[in-house]
This record gives C-alpha cells, structure tokens and sequence, in this order.
C-alpha cells in the first residue's frame, strides 16, 4: 500500500464518526499524490503525512450561559489548532448546530493550505460552538460569548492563535468575544480578527471573501482568454460572501442572478438587487422570501435549486457540500464554464470530478475564497503596528494576493503535469510551503 492510501486509511480509523474530515484529508492527499510519491521514502521516515493529518491540539470545552428566562443552557465549544509551523493559528469561528469536531477539524485542515497560500504567515486552526444564534436576543448572545470566551481566552493569543469571524459569528460576536478577553487577560491585542472598525478592525475586511473570490475568478478566467463582463453567475448563499460576491461581479460588469438561505432560494432573471438583498440579510436580519416584495418579477422557491439555472459561471457561498453530483450535472448541460468556491468545500467530490471531467474550469475554496483569511492577516499586521490602512490600500493588497494565488496554483500545476486541474495546483503548491516550514523545525 502507497503512503498516501496507509495515512488516509489510518484517518478514517482514528476519526470515525467524522466524514467531513474524511473528505477533506482524502481530496488534499489524492491530489498531493505525486509530491509525496517522489519524496516517498524521507516523508515516510519522518512521519511527514501523519503529522499533517494530525491537529497539533484540539481544545473541547463545556460552555454554560442564561437565556432571558432565566434557563441555563449547555453548549459544546471548540477550538483545533491544526498547524502553526508558517505562523500563529488563524481561523474563523462557526456557530451553527451542526458544529461538531469532525466539521471543525475538517475545516482547520483545509485552513492550513489556504492561509499557506496566501503568501502571509500564518498557519491553520478553526473552532466554533454548536450553538445557534439565530433567534436570540442580544443579550443571550452577549451571555453566551463571554462564557466562550471565558475558557477560551486561555489557549489564544495576538501571536499564538487569532480567531476570527465564520458562519454565525459576525462583528457583534466578535465584539463580544474581544471585550471578555480584554477584560480577562487585561490587555489590548490584536487577538481576533473582524473587529469593528471603531477598535482595530480593518476597512474592507467585510467585503474581503467576496471580492477576493471575484478577484481569482476573474484573474483565472482572463488567462484563459474569457472576460468576465457579460456573464450570467449562479451564487448560493446570502450571508456576507455571497452578498460581497454579487457586488463586486457587478463592478465587474458581470449579472449574478441567484441567490439562497437555509429556507430558498431567489431567481432574478434582471440582475439581484443588491440594495434589496442587503436591506434583508444585514438590516433586517430576514428570510429571502421577502425578496419579491421589492421585485415582484423575481422567482422565489423553497428547499434548493440554485444550480438548475442557466449560468455561465457558478460561485458556491453557502456551506459544505452543497453542490453534489446532479448539480454537477445540471450546471454542465445549461453550459456553466467556470465552478469558483466561495465556501469551505462546498463541492462533493464526485460534483468536482465531474465538473473536471466535462471541461469545466473549477478553483478549489482554499484558494478562492482566501481573500478572507488574507485580510485577516492585513488587520493584524494593522493591529501590531497601530496603524490603520485605508480602503483603497487594503484592497489594492488583496487583489494582489488573490493574482497571486491563482498562478502560484497554475503553475504548481503545471509543474507536476497537471495543466489547468486548480485543485491539485492549489494543493500542491499551500503543501510544499508547509511541508518546508515543518521539515526545517524538526520532529515537533
């Protein structure tokens, strides 16, 4: 048996139960195939793969708070440092019901080869709750952030491990969050990432997964001799990649014409309204069925059909998983060209492989959506050095580092003879930076 199939098959027996850790661990190391069968013997001996697979610490914690009735609730907090041998542990925290630690870890191991990616130094970590804020007032969500905090606080640090914001935690969490560990810790630091501007936070940091999705689609299309103005896009999601997304496709002169949240999703067949999406989504904190109330010409169905209209591009922003096989198949035959990820693994394997296979040109989430993490790591060189950049500056850097990242992949790509297959590009090339910072550092 191959290193490679020794190690993935050792993850599946020592994680059951996680099959998104599974997914991800076997799509990266598949695709790193040829790297390490040329390194096979010294990988091997230094237990390279393993300790890659391997988090360096995963953190579960109980996590008490009082709803306002009075009623004590218990959640499951986590934090998995992954990989800090390119920098401090840097990754968002996911507040959702479906957060366990197969998810967590799934998502701190993708973390690690697209902060490496970026060109920064930072390394990889995720954490998050099993809680759900929706529904809850401010104050049980204040309740419930502190008491995170509170256990948390003891394992992060400005240059040990810098959360940030994920699904269910935005700039009032993070508020939250920052204002127990500075009461706590009794320090002001750039611990967390996505603060409000008012207190460290970066210009631009809202909108950086968006644009910078936008920024490597474009990028990547253009060298492939299309021109991204005049394209119809299929976005799923509406949360604030999805939103940022749509509005620099726009900028860009292209129509997003789609939409979704968990309930359903939106057709537009004139262009979303971005005006309209923002009012719901950030303002009213609403549903997407409000959506025809300010366009009554635009369709609006329950459950999931996103990628049943006809697009010539397809930018998944929602969750993991959300674009399978037969999504796959419906893109391809309504003549989608391009699948660029907004979200953390929002392709199934099988959907991506098809989607290859028929010609379609697909950039992973770990690259695509990187812009993110990359502005993160913009605000806390800002938050070290005391200093506040302006918009311009922050987004003139990230449009650089997401050009970047699209021909380091290309060409680590093409290197290994994998022409215009993004996903072992990307692999390969947020791997070998990894794999030289652990391998200069010795056994640790």
């Amino acid at each position: 048996m191959s290193y490679v199939d020794e190690v993935i098959a050792q993850v599946v027996e020592k994680n059951p139960a996680q099959p998104e850790f599974h997914q991800a661990v076997k799509e990266v190391l598949e695709s790193l195939r040829v790297v390490v069968e040329a390194n096979e013997e010294a990988y091997r001996k230094d237990a390279l793969l393993e300790r890659l697979v391997n988090p360096e610490r995963q953190l579960v914690f109980r996590v008490p708070w009082v709803d306002d009735k009075g009623q004590v609730h218990v959640n499951t907090g986590y934090r998995v440092q992954f990989n800090s041998a390119i920098g401090p542990y840097k990754g968002g925290l996911r507040l959702h019901p479906s957060v366990n630690l197969g998810i967590i870890k799934f998502l701190g191991f993708e973390q690690v080869f697209k902060n490496s990616l970026t060109g920064l130094p930072i390394g990889g970590g995720k954490g998050g709750s099993d809680f759900d804020p929706k529904g809850k007032s401010d104050r049980e969500i204040m309740a419930f952030c502190q008491s995170f905090m509170t256990e948390l606080y003891k394992y992060i640090g400005a240059d040990t491990d810098v959360p940030a914001g994920d699904i269910g935690t935005g700039a009032r969490e993070i508020g939250y969050m920052f204002g127990q560990y500075k009461r706590i810790r009794g320090v002001y630091e750039g611990v967390l990432t996505g603060k409000g501007l008012s207190y460290g936070g970066s210009l631009a940091r809202t909108e950086a997964t968006g644009y910078g999705l936008l920024y490597l689609t474009q990028e990547m299309l253009k060298c492939n001799g299309i021109d991204i103005a005049g394209k119809v896009i299929a976005v799923s999601g509406a949360g604030n990649v999805a939103i940022y997304a749509i509005e620099k496709a726009q900028q860009m002169g292209a129509k997003p014409v789609t939409c979704s949240d968990s309930t359903g999703w939106v057709y537009d067949p004139d262009g979303i309204d971005l005006a309209a999406l923002k009012e719901i989504k950030e303002v009213k904190r609403a549903r997407l069925s409000e959506y025809k109330n300010y366009r009554p010409n635009a369709e609006y169905h329950e459950g999931k059909g996103v990628w049943s209209v006809k697009a010539d591009i397809a930018l998944p922003c929602a969750t993991q998983n959300e674009l399978d096989v037969k999504d796959a198949e419906m893109l391809v035959a309504n003549g989608c060209m391009a699948v660029c990820e907004g979200a953390n693994m929002p392709t199934t394997l099988e959907a991506t492989e098809y989607l290859q296979k028929n010609g379609v040109l697909f950039v992973p989430g770990k690259a695509a959506n990187a812009g993110g993490v990359a502005t993160s790591a913009l605000e806390m060189s800002q938050n070290s050095e005391r200093l506040s950049w302006t918009f311009e500056e922050v987004d003139s850097k990230l449009q650089g580092i997401m050009v970047n990242i699209f021909h380091n992949l290309d060409a680590a790509a093409k290197k290994y003879g994998f022409e215009g297959n993004y996903v072992v590009g990307a692999n390969i090339a947020g791997f070998e930076k990894v794999v030289d910072a652990m391998t200069a550092q010795g056994i640790v």
